[in-house]
Formats: C-alpha cells, sequence, structure tokens
C-alpha cells in the first residue's frame, strides 16, 4: 500500500513538472492532457486519475509555479478579507502601466506595435502569449479563493476575462487627463469588480 501511494505521488509530481516545463517554454501552451502525458512518461489514464479535468491540472499547475515564483503573493494573505487580497493582487498587473506620462509611452508604444497596422506574426503571437499569462494569473487568484472558501467553484475564464478588461479601461484612464485622483476612482472600481465576482455587496 505505502509503495502503491509513493508511485501516486512520484506520477503526480511527474505530471506537474512536465506541465511546468511545458509552460516555461511555451507560455501559449494549451496543456493538453494527451501532450503532458506525454512529456511526463505517464499514461493518459494516470494523469486522469490526478487531475479528473484539463482545468485541476491547470489549477494545480500554476499553483506551483505561482507559489514557486510568487511566495508573498498577496492572494496568500489570510489576514485580509478575499476581496481586499483579489484587488491587491489585480493592483500588481495595473502597476507597470505607471500613472501620467508613463502610461501615455506605455499605450503610444501598443498602439504603434497592434492597432496602427496589422501586427507581425511574432508581434501577435506574443501579444496572445501575455494575454494568457495574465489570465492564467488572475484564474489562478480565483482558485485559490475557491480552496479558501471563498468563492464557489465555477469556470473562472469568463470572470478572469471579466477583471482583465475592467484592468485594461483603467489602464487607458491612467493615460487619459483627469479632473479627481485617478488613484481614489481606480480603487472604487477595482472594489466594485471584485464584488460582483465574489458576490459581495460591501463598500469601499
Amino acid at each position: 500500500m505505502v509503495a502503491r501511494d509513493e508511485e501516486r505521488i512520484s506520477s503526480r509530481e511527474k505530471v506537474l513538472v512536465a506541465a511546468a516545463m511545458m509552460l516555461a517554454e511555451d507560455p501559449g501552451a494549451l496543456l493538453s492532457v494527451r501532450a503532458v502525458a506525454a512529456r511526463a512518461g505517464v499514461s493518459t489514464g494516470s494523469l486522469r486519475f490526478h487531475f479528473p479535468t484539463q482545468r485541476e491540472l491547470q489549477e494545480a499547475v500554476l499553483a506551483k509555479i505561482y507559489g514557486h515564483f510568487f511566495p508573498d503573493d498577496p492572494i496568500h494573505d489570510r489576514s485580509l478579507p478575499a476581496r481586499d487580497r483579489l484587488v491587491n493582487c489585480l493592483r500588481q498587473l495595473l502597476a507597470p502601466i505607471g500613472v501620467g506620462q508613463q502610461a501615455r509611452e506605455a499605450w503610444s508604444q501598443v498602439y504603434q506595435t497592434y492597432i496602427t497596422a496589422d501586427p507581425s506574426e511574432d508581434a501577435r503571437a506574443a501579444y496572445l502569449a501575455i494575454a494568457r499569462e495574465e489570465g492564467r494569473r488572475v484564474e489562478h487568484w480565483l482558485a485559490v479563493l475557491v480552496d479558501d472558501g471563498a468563492l464557489p467553484r465555477d469556470d473562472h475564464a469568463r470572470h478572469a476575462r471579466f477583471l482583465l478588461t475592467v484592468l485594461g479601461g483603467l489602464s487607458i484612464e491612467r493615460a487619459l487627463p483627469a479632473e479627481e485622483s485617478i488613484l481614489k476612482s481606480e480603487t472604487e472600481t477595482l472594489y466594485m469588480a471584485v464584488d460582483y465576482v465574489l458576490g459581495t455587496a460591501q463598500t469601499v
């Protein structure tokens, strides 16, 4: 029995390592069951035993990757309510855009690269890989909240797309003139979006 348990743990870890390596080599990898099982050297049945659905596999892989590279991720700060943790995480994705001139320069580059003309295949592939990575990261945060009991298990891809759309709008606002504090209005919007996803109805 002990040997069988060790074998199961070993094959599970092989799957996680193989999937993590596939994502490291190609951020756009879709992690199909057959491809991951082949890379791990296990049967698809063995993979399905540990991860009955593709989403469970993806969530486990992302938890392993982000747990390693982002050990201080705000989503794990359980001293804060779930809504505060998720807002703090979303701020991480907004931070690189900056505010004012920095945001204008960043959006000018995006406009020149992807909007003024058809992007090259390489540019398009790079953009889609970044977008998928951002989606995966938001889905990982939502999966952590599921494990904590703060969110029901669901297809979080829709919620991730919604939150990323909100972030896209906020990042554009950072580059535009504003009559009030950008950070104040941004905070209110982030909490409204997070409350929608979590099903909470609190005020900022």
